[in-house]
């Protein structure tokens, strides 16, 4: 009896020793797992960290891409939804799953693509910039010709202001001298007033190839020293500048083209007042123009 109960203490003691091995070796095992485990957790977060930094570098890279190249970079506005829309999956899958070949395949067609857009942008930028380029030389160019005609017209119009200047008739060597009549009609030089019973003006109408022959209406206005017209009746007047003036004497004359010397005479009527001392204007008038002038005295 005593050798059977010390024969099964034996048994049980060895079968406390084996399950305390297969527990140590169980327990050793498990630590090796777990180990490996957190080993292989630490190298998935390592890499998830990894492609995570290579996403956002692509997409940060884009995104100062489009802000480069401004308002040029709403003509590639499908390629750049394609580009944002695989970054959030590829966001996605980092996120929930470990499947990160899957994550690096599509983060190297991203990366493609992306390089892609760059270059696509890198050209119509190169495009844009000669086109602008040859905007601006057509600019200038239509500048440059604005300004030519611009001028060609200002030069138009002030050969064209000479040419008025110079296309009218010109009164030289305006003068005028007083006369007493006798008996007779026998005239003497006077440079009195009171004996002045005529006016005789003189001058000389210019030659000027550039006014067209024909007849011209001459018109002399005599100003006495009070600034007062000298004239035959109140209706005689003319118009100059849109402004009815008041005549002395009239003259119509053919001009040719030619100088031409001319005498026209005032001459006093009997209700008339004696001639005023002092010195009197002599103007000259024809085509809506002042040709000349001149004076004199009485005294």
């Amino acid at each position: 009896m005593e050798e059977s109960n010390a024969s099964g203490t034996r048994k049980y003691k060895l079968y406390l020793a084996i399950l305390g091995i297969l527990i140590l070796v169980l327990a050793f095992w498990l630590f090796i797992q777990r180990s490996q485990l957190l080993k292989l957790v630490h190298e998935k977060e390592t890499e998830k960290n990894e492609l995570q930094h290579e996403l956002d570098s692509v997409v940060v890279e884009h995104n100062k891409i489009k802000v480069e190249y401004g308002a040029l970079s709403d003509s590639l506005k499908a390629k750049d939804s394609l580009i944002l829309a695989n970054a959030v999956e590829i966001k996605k899958l980092l996120d929930t799953q470990w499947e990160y070949d899957k994550v690096r395949k599509k983060l190297a067609m991203l990366q493609t693509v992306a390089q892609g857009y760059v270059r696509q942008m890198d050209s119509l930028y190169t495009v844009n910039r000669e086109l602008t380029a040859e905007n601006e030389k057509v600019r200038a160019e239509v500048r440059t010709e604005k300004n030519r005609n611009q001028t060609l017209i200002k030069d138009k119009e002030d050969l064209k202001e000479k040419m008025n200047q110079a296309a009218y008739i010109k009164a030289y060597d305006v003068t005028a001298s007083a006369w007493k009549v006798k008996g007779g009609g026998k005239e003497t030089v006077t440079d009195k007033a009171s004996r002045t019973e005529r006016l005789k003006v003189s001058f000389t109408l210019g030659e000027n190839p550039l006014v067209p022959a024909g007849k011209r209406s001459i018109y002399v206005r005599i100003q006495r020293p009070d600034n007062v017209v000298v004239q035959k009746t109140k209706y005689d007047v003319f118009t100059f500048n849109g402004q009815s003036l008041p005549y002395s004497i009239r003259e119509d004359v053919n001009y040719t083209g030619k100088a031409q010397n001319l005498t026209v005479v005032w001459n006093k009527r009997d209700n008339d007042i004696p001639a005023m001392k002092g010195k009197y204007i002599i103007s000259v008038f024809a085509d809506d123009k002042e040709i000349g002038e001149g004076s004199f005295e009485l005294k």
